[in-house]
């Protein structure tokens, strides 16, 4: 449990410097596609060398299916793409509010009920997210309001996939149903990439920096915190494992800066203390039954 929480706090707070890095050399959704179809080949190769696949039953496989298509089809191609014309820690920090949007759909769809310290919450995160996206030095490109849009409806896609993993019968193995997920999402990715006319660079002019991204984010993204994702989502609720946007935007931000050169301003740190307040908020003190 320790060592899963330790991987979606840590090692998908450095996705978005890999994924940026990556995007250098390829579009995003080829990107993402190669990347989850690379690392669900790896599992599926493991898995049926162990018979790891034995009992597995069509209503786990399609459950499997739909929560790839909403995780990392919609979900992580959407960021993805949005990352073009965002800094990563910019990007971070939006999808830091994103136990905003849960709580709102788990209010709207599950009916449960919202507590007065939720509230605040809720009030403090969207001050935070006015106060980081208000600023009109950060704009440096033409689409930026809309890779903010897109962003939104990445964590719309995410934040649904959450709520039905927790009910859903899924594949008892969680490494055969993360490889599922990957191998349904990256089909999904490459065929979008045809669909949007996506032109893949010569292979000569991929830069080494770029695979070595790519091998990281399949080694460590893929295969190693979204399994320990999918794992945490059956044993703790879904409000819990979204703890991780605590600590993602600062390591995001925190290599941004290192390596990339990000700017990061002073409101930036303002906005993200009050939406992380916010966050505090929204996930102390909370069971699945009463938020």
């Amino acid at each position: 449990m320790v060592l899963s929480f330790a991987a979606i706090y840590i090692i998908w707070g450095s996705t978005y410097l890999f994924i940026k890095l990556a995007l250098q050399s390829f579009p995003p959704f080829i990107l993402a596609g190669i990347r989850f179809l690379i690392a669900s080949g790896l599992i599926f190769a493991y898995v049926f060398a162990r018979r790891r696949w034995i009992g597995l039953q069509w209503p786990q496989v399609r459950n499997s299916m739909i929560a790839g298509t909403l995780f990392l089809a919609i979900g992580n191609g959407a960021a993805c793409w949005a990352l073009q014309y965002l800094d990563t820690g910019f990007a971070a920090l939006l999808i830091a509010s994103q136990p905003l949007l849960l709580l709102i759909m788990l209010r709207t769809l599950e009916k449960q009920m919202i507590t007065l310290r939720s509230a605040l919450g809720v009030i403090l995160g969207m001050t935070g997210v006015y106060l980081l996206v208000s600023q009109n030095e950060l704009v440096s490109h033409a689409n930026h309001w809309l890779a903010v849009g897109i962003l939104f409806i990445s964590l719309l896609s995410w934040g649904y996939a959450s709520i039905f993993v927790g009910k859903a019968v899924m594949p008892k193995d969680h490494f055969f149903n993360t490889g599922i997920q990957m191998f349904v999402g990256g089909i999904f990715l490459v065929l979008s990439s045809f669909v949007f006319g996506e032109r893949p660079h010569e292979l000569s002019e991929v830069s080494s920096l770029s695979w070595l991204s790519i091998g990281y984010l399949v080694v460590f993204g893929s295969i190693i915190a979204f399994t320990a994702f999918n794992f945490l989502l059956k044993h703790v609720s879904p409000e819990k494992v979204a703890t991780s946007t605590y600590v993602n935007p600062v390591v995001a931000m925190i290599l941004g800066w290192l390596i990339l050169d990000e700017h990061i301003t002073g409101q930036s740190i303002f906005a993200a203390a009050i939406l992380f307040l916010g966050v505090f908020f929204i996930n102390v003190n909370k069971s699945r039954k009463k938020i």
